[in-house]
């Protein structure tokens, strides 16, 4: 993917276009939201915006963008990319695999090795947040919770009222985490674990939020609005590689070849997608499809690939009607 050093992003065209697809896709139908949300007051279903940030730092949303949001699955490939940091590599790839499953995100199933298949299915992400460093899940957390914050440029925590949501529908995740330890794979306490995870998936965020996080990721692990380095670039490069092929629960194969962007969904209708050098996107819409995916999210990713050049394997330059050249060399 080729972007242009000496190109910047046009605000007033961003706000402009994200504006027109916002409105081109709400009237979508479709989709049922996910049944913890049951729970949890004050969550109206039709919801939806959406956000970008790009990597120089210009940034637009639109929609229901000031209302928050937990994470939920997306917040497993931003623990992988946290425990690649704090870990490295090799460490992590003893415990988790890098390969898509096959079967459903929550199946009782490893590895014949008895790592799980990938970190963005239950048992991955669950062995992917005891491989936090930290000497209890109090300890984890605070971790995760500053990366988390760090990636985003501001303060995130954890909704106790998701938190509690998740608790009560915890037995699958509670028999995946035993059959880790069975495996010998897990290195602490099965519920003390599980309780750590469903934490991760109940911080809350903004579609700005989860744009920044995500552009974060796309600038090779530069905050592109505070200016700090968060992740290193291989970090990126190998989170991004399994958001890609794995990132989608069953649909990853169909999105990697008709959308392009390496992304993570989650059941709250939360989405998030990195182009390298280019941008970060974020959508939240709580309708879900039968993959567990938001069917407006889906819209919009579909929408702005199309219309800004962002599938990661077509070798041209992303964006390129939405940046203008400002000095300097510009061939390239």
């Amino acid at each position: 993917m080729c972007t242009h050093p000496n190109k910047k992003t046009d605000p007033r065209r961003l706000e402009a276009e994200l504006a027109e697809v916002i409105e081109q896709v709400r009237g979508t139908d479709g989709g049922e939201p996910s049944d913890y949300l049951a729970d949890v007051d004050g969550r109206d279903p039709d919801s939806f915006a959406v956000a970008v940030c790009t990597t120089d730092g210009v940034q637009a949303d639109e929609g229901d963008e000031s209302r928050a949001f937990a994470l939920q699955s997306v917040s497993k490939a931003v623990t992988y990319a946290v425990a690649l940091q704090e870990r490295g590599l090799e460490p992590v790839l003893q415990r988790v695999g890098v390969e898509p499953s096959g079967a459903a995100f929550n199946e009782l199933t490893l590895h014949a090795d008895g790592r799980p298949y990938n970190p963005l299915i239950n048992a991955g992400a669950i062995m992917t947040h005891a491989l936090i460093p930290g000497d209890d899940e109090q300890a984890r957390m605070r971790l995760l919770l500053q990366r988390y914050s760090d990636l985003a440029a501001a303060e995130l925590s954890v909704s106790q009222d998701v938190l509690d949501a998740e608790l009560a529908r915890a037995h699958r995740n509670l028999g995946l985490a035993h059959m880790l330890q069975a495996a010998d794979m897990l290195p602490d306490d099965a519920p003390e674990v599980v309780r750590g995870y469903l934490a991760q998936c109940s911080v809350e965020v903004t579609v700005s939020q989860l744009a920044t996080m995500a552009a974060t990721i796309a600038a090779g692990g530069v905050n592109p609005v505070s200016g700090e380095r968060v992740l290193e670039e291989w970090v990126v490069q190998q989170t991004m590689s399994v958001m890609f092929s794995c990132g989608m629960y069953d649909a990853s194969g169909q999105w990697m070849a008709e959308v392009g962007i390496p992304a993570k969904s989650g059941v709250s209708g939360a989405l998030m997608g990195a182009v390298p050098g280019a941008l970060g996107i974020a959508s939240w819409s709580p309708r879900l499809d039968g993959q567990g995916n938001s069917v407006r999210g889906i819209g919009v990713f579909e929408e702005l690939s199309a219309r800004w050049d962002l599938h990661v394997l077509r070798h041209r330059d992303a964006m390129a009607g939405l940046r203008e050249i400002t000095g300097g060399n510009a061939g390239g």
